[in-house]
């Protein structure tokens, strides 16, 4: 789960990290009310989960109550890049000497937090990694040491941070690292991480993502979620108890596996198709499951047609097939199906399927089969 910017930074503030003074708002007159408690100058920022705010407009300093007024009006309502700002941070400026840049993210290959640091801070880190890699400092934390003094210390060396501000940004970095394993995240980035002009250190920005899977730990982040500008068809199917990924293609695609389907997205772009969603259905998938993934996928107005495609082991092809019945008559889908069944039950589940008859659903044997006919039946 993504965190807006102000939402990172009252997490970071929970675990020491600092951060400037700020308050949310939703409405001109909160934002107005804000601002006069910040106290100015101060910077209205648009609050989406989106990069790129500030070359759209989104970010602005207000030096009086006017100015705040009419930058708050401008942006609330705002479009940037397809999310609408429902929401403001007024947050006090900040008077800066340097910027830098520092981020945690979960390394899956080394098993370890991968920590990051770079003097070239304010940009994009995937611009300054194409140009010069060795301006990135690296460091694998051992999850059973944690984050030590020399790793900080280590970290500023490589990246060439000012020795005035090595003791305060180690400290911070130190902090930065509690967040990241204590709230169970994802990824920890901070971008520009700040050094004022008196030589302080805070971070500026916040992007955090938590991981999902145990949210059920942290309540209070669980309902950080509610109210938000959500994908409609990923909110469905996070109800439903799905893995539900929102793509921009016109085909439909359910597998039960992360990796099957993945791979169902390969075959059917190869064939020339554009998927419209990731969907793991997941191991041992009951009819049930079936039928909420049917409505999940079929509520997106792109798709044009959906492929099925199960390889049985937990997952039996006859409780698919009686899912995909139960779906045709709840629902009564109106773009074609076509469905690759194999692995256990199989021939059950293809038996079921041509008993029940279903309009515009064919059966392909293979993945490839599979995925030539899905992208012919959207092209239809």
């Amino acid at each position: 789960m993504d965190l807006l910017e102000y939402q990172g930074k009252q997490l970071f503030a929970r675990h020491g990290v600092p951060v400037p003074t700020g308050r949310p708002a939703r409405s001109v007159e909160e934002a107005v009310a804000a601002a006069d408690e910040v106290g100015y100058p101060c910077v209205v920022k648009a609050q989406v989960l989106i990069g790129g705010r500030g070359k759209a407009g989104g970010i602005k300093v207000a030096g009086d109550r006017e100015e705040a007024r009419e930058h708050a009006k401008a942006i609330l309502g705002m479009d940037i890049r397809g999310f609408t700002v429902h929401e403001v941070w007024l947050e006090a400026a900040s008077e800066i000497d340097e910027e830098y840049y520092a981020s945690i993210v979960f390394d899956r290959s080394a098993k370890a937090p991968l920590y990051m640091l770079s003097t070239q801070g304010g940009m994009d880190i995937e611009q300054v990694a194409e140009k010069d890699p060795k301006a990135i400092a690296r460091l694998h934390v051992d999850p059973l040491l944690g984050f030590q003094d020399f790793h900080g210390r280590r970290l500023a060396f490589e990246a060439g941070v000012a020795s005035d501000v090595v003791r305060p940004l180690g400290a911070l970095l130190a902090q930065l690292y509690e967040a990241f394993v204590s709230e169970d995240a994802m990824l920890v980035e901070v971008n520009p991480l700040i050094v004022t002009k008196d030589r302080k250190v805070a971070a500026l920005d916040a992007k955090v993502t938590l991981d999902g899977n145990a949210l059920y730990r942290h309540p209070g982040n669980a309902a950080l979620r509610e109210g938000r500008d959500e994908d409609p068809q990923e909110k469905m199917a996070r109800e439903r108890d799905l893995t539900y990924v929102a793509l921009d293609g016109d085909i439909g695609i359910l597998g039960n596996g992360a990796g099957l389907v993945m791979s169902t997205l390969d075959v059917v772009a190869q064939a020339g198709g554009s998927p419209a969603n990731f969907l793991d259905a997941g191991g041992g998938s009951k009819a049930e499951a079936i039928t909420a993934a049917v409505e999940v996928i079929l509520s997106n107005p792109n798709v044009k047609a959906v492929l099925f495609n199960i390889f049985g082991g937990i997952t039996r092809g006859d409780e698919v097939a009686n899912g995909l019945v139960a779906a045709f008559e709840q629902i009564e889908p109106t773009v074609p199906f076509v469905v690759r069944l194999d692995g256990t039950n199989d021939v059950e589940g293809r038996k079921i399927l041509a008993e029940a008859n279903l309009p515009n659903v064919e059966v392909a044997k293979t993945m490839d089969e599979a995925a030539a006919k899905v992208v012919e039946a959207a092209r239809r």
